[in-house]
């Protein structure tokens, strides 16, 4: 049985928000910005341009780029499979992966919660939002590439590293049981300019204790809808 685009979505980490990136360079010591001066979304969505935070010519750099990597080898054009998640298990090996893992190019996204879809028994989906108690903004692990088109241009993009769910997400995230791999504050540096081997190690599971989860309005499901009241709770 095929199943819908939309559908894929729900089993990954497929949607997230920012309620305001102003400041955040600050906090992040970021020396070179390419952001807008200020950016809240209440719905990203993959295909989007999001901001991000990587290293460039040896400084912290702020970038917007598209969600769902396009790798080098790909002269531009996304694949035919997502890449808006990359498995923590593959970023060594997998082909779309290895590369930008190998040349050290990685990326923090910053968050301010995301979402994930719960399958009830009835076989509908409850989209619930998840925050953090200890940073109002994080950052998600992330690696990024460059690919040229044949015209000479080039697009550069990024994807969220996932882990196995934690229990609490597992619950929440109950068909792929997948969480994105989420950055203490004290990690960032280590992420964007350590060694593999410090990188690597920063790839754990968020404390269970420090995540709140509640139940979210299905136009979540949508990415036209885009306003504050997504993040208003809902009953179950």
């Amino acid at each position: 049985m095929r199943i819908s685009a939309l559908y894929r979505q729900f089993l990954m980490c497929g949607r997230y928000y920012l309620k305001m990136l102003a400041g955040w360079d600050e906090y992040a010591e970021i020396l070179d910005s390419g952001w807008p001066q200020a950016l809240s979304s209440y719905n990203i969505a993959p295909s989007q341009d999001v901001p991000t935070v990587r290293m460039l010519e040896g400084r912290r750099h702020g970038s917007m780029l598209r969600w769902g990597l396009i790798p080098f080898f790909a002269k531009g054009e996304p694949p035919k499979y997502s890449t808006i998640n990359a498995t923590v298990e593959r970023i060594e090996s997998g082909p779309t992966w290895r590369g930008p893992w190998k040349r050290g190019q990685r990326c923090i996204l910053p968050a301010s919660g995301f979402y994930e879809w719960h399958v009830n028994d009835n076989g509908t989906k409850q989209p619930f939002a998840i925050e953090l108690a200890d940073q109002a903004v994080f950052g998600f692990a992330g690696l990024w590439d460059r690919s040229e088109r044949p015209d000479g241009t080039a697009v550069e993009s990024c994807t969220i590293i996932t882990l196995p769910a934690s229990p609490l997400m597992a619950q929440i995230h109950n068909v792929k049981k997948r969480m994105p791999a989420i950055l203490r504050a004290g990690d960032r540096g280590a992420w964007l300019s350590g060694s593999a081997t410090e990188a690597r190690a920063v790839l754990t599971q968020y404390p269970d204790e420090l995540l709140h989860a509640y139940p979210v309005s299905a136009r979540v499901n949508s990415p036209k809808h885009n306003d504050a009241t997504l993040l208003k709770a809902v009953e179950k």
